[in-house]
């Protein structure tokens, strides 16, 4: 049969058993054709989960291709050869079988002997990456020849593939930063040429070498990313995400893109995509109410099919970026419902970080807490890495802080007093320098005296105020320092961008929390946010802000 022909019908047909009828139909077929008809069968009965259908190995015709491609493997042309060998590896043939070991041989001598084409150099060095533990030596043989050729006319394809390998011998040990600089340089001019695949594959090659400086690479791959996020499969747009992650890439339309795909995706993506693309949207402060909307419904759906660590990476971002979806009453009532059931399957740090979250946006874990500040519990997060550090204790001082105030009618365990921490800043606690010198710059101007405020005050309840202000009972403001007659304290947050959801004026759980714990323990808040202030352009407008803001009552009469 003519092989245009042959391969028209071979790709045709959607099952094992039909292409090993029509196979059996011919008397004879060349190596190319036989090895054509492996590919076809490794394409319909290989998914994710490996091969479908094992007992197909078995089948007499299977077996007589194999023979002949066992016993003839000097006769064959590399084409025929190596596409065998990429069909076999698919079908997750034993590499350490005769058939394979006599495949794998006749290649590499070939390779030696230099008779592989670069079409032949990139089907071999894709079946050898392939290969659970491939050999080192053969895939640099296949780089040093390939680099006998202009690096300039390699494909997207051989590109691809090199990285692949530099991966792979980098494992080793081998340090290829010339050929990679070489390589960086030539990969940046095919970018607009690179399909998502490609796309995602050297997006993670460059995170595995730590390719930081390929910094016009990676940000013109990053860009490319964008038009590719309807088409990456789950574990490319894994990739991706870790890649923007590790270079710290931050792309609008790469956000806009991903709230274009993800809300419509949600049912058919693997829960762990899904935590990725939370944890990438938690990482980088991205408040995306379309997807979190959309990953708040997937999880009152698929809840129960969730691991506990992919439950605690849908919730948790909830709580960082203080946010509460439309379904937030169904969300919390399903959360409810699997802690109760599946309590003792949490690992102490996750189930801590989970309940941790939940009470930054008033969602109370009253039912849960006995158990997280038992001393057995304890233990376990002593045992376990990080251990009772400094975060995961303000973590546990936080969670009683909030019983006790937000919660009266709370009547089992506390915290014991060696778990507690005083003070602990977090990452965002610090106010914004810029903003908080104009700030005291403004106070300065509106109190007269240096003396009438105090800066980074540490409360006797875990907190730290920007800038606390003491007055009598007349409303008159004391010293700073004075303790007695001190009817109100004012309690000034200066917020900067860092306390904030990007592009956005949406708090941040840590400091929504930190607020409201202020205003129970008695202080008047006044938020100093950083949209408010920015614009204004003198310390004389700084301060007739601030009189506005902090003394409202008699704003005006002085003026």
């Amino acid at each position: 049969m003519d092989e245009q022909l042959f391969f028209k019908k071979l790709n045709n047909l959607c099952t094992s058993k039909d292409i090993f009828y029509f196979l059996s139909s011919l008397e004879v077929m060349s190596d190319t054709m036989a090895a054509g008809a492996l590919q076809r069968i490794s394409e319909v009965e290989v998914d994710d989960d490996g091969l479908k259908n094992p007992v197909l190995l078995e089948n007499d015709v299977f077996r007589a291709l194999c023979f002949q491609f066992e016993f003839e493997s000097s006769k064959l042309s590399n084409t025929g050869l190596l596409n065998a060998l990429q069909a076999l590896i698919q079908l997750r043939i034993d590499p350490q079988s005769s058939l394979m070991t006599s495949l794998l041989s006749e290649s590499e001598e070939r390779l030696g002997r230099g008779q592989l084409t670069a079409e032949n150099l990139c089907s071999l060095g894709e079946s050898l990456l392939e290969l659970e533990d491939p050999s080192c030596a053969t895939l640099e043989q296949i780089v040093n020849h390939m680099q006998e050729r202009d690096i300039e006319r390699w494909s997207p394809r051989e590109i691809v593939m090199v990285y692949k390998i530099l991966q792979v011998t980098a494992r080793e040990g081998k340090q290829c930063q010339n050929l990679l600089n070489r390589l960086n340089s030539v990969t940046l001019h095919t970018v607009s040429q690179l399909s998502p695949n490609f796309t995602s594959v050297i997006l993670n090659s460059l995170v595995v070498l730590r390719q930081t400086r390929a910094v016009l690479l990676v940000t013109a791959l990053c860009k490319r990313s964008v038009k590719h996020v309807p088409y990456f499969t789950d574990h490319e747009l894994v990739n991706v995400l870790e890649a923007f992650l590790y270079f710290g890439q931050k792309l609008q339309i790469f956000t806009e893109a991903l709230e274009r795909h993800v809300p419509g995706s949600i049912r058919t993506m693997h829960p762990q995509t899904v935590s990725k693309v939370m944890h990438y949207c938690c990482k980088k402060m991205i408040l995306s109410k379309p997807i979190f909307d959309a990953v708040a419904e997937g999880f009152i759906s698929n809840a129960d099919r969730l691991t506990t660590d992919q439950i605690a990476a849908y919730i948790i971002p909830f709580g960082t970026l203080n946010y509460l979806p439309p379904s937030a009453s169904s969300f919390f009532r399903k959360l409810e419902t699997v802690l109760h059931t599946r309590l003792r399957h949490f690992q102490p740090h996750t189930l801590l970080n989970l309940l941790h979250s939940c009470v930054l946006i008033q969602r109370y874990p009253i039912n849960f807490l006995p158990k997280v500040f038992s001393p057995y519990f304890l233990q376990k997060l002593q045992a376990q890495p990080p251990g009772l550090n400094r975060a995961v204790m303000s973590q546990l001082t936080q969670l009683f802080l909030t019983v006790t105030l937000e919660c009266p009618f709370y009547e089992g365990p506390k915290l014991l007093s060696k778990y507690q921490v005083k003070a602990c800043p977090t990452p965002h606690s610090s106010p914004d320098a810029h903003l908080f010198k104009r700030v005291k710059t403004g106070l300065l101007h509106l109190l007269k005296k240096r003396i009438y405020f105090a800066s980074e005050v540490s409360t006797p309840y875990f907190y730290v105020v920007d800038i606390e202000i003491k007055l009598d009972e007349e409303g008159l403001v004391l010293p700073a320092s004075q303790l007695e007659e001190v009817h109100r304290r004012i309690a000034l947050c200066i917020d900067g961008q860092n306390r904030f959801c990007a592009h956005s004026h949406n708090l941040l759980g840590q400091e929504a929390i930190k607020q409201r714990h202020l205003q129970l323990l008695g202080y008047e808040v006044v938020q100093i946010p950083f949209f408010e202030i920015e614009s204004l352009q003198n310390t004389r407008k700084m301060a007739d802000y601030l009189h506005k803001k902090i003394f409202p009552c008699t704003y005006g009469l002085s003026n």
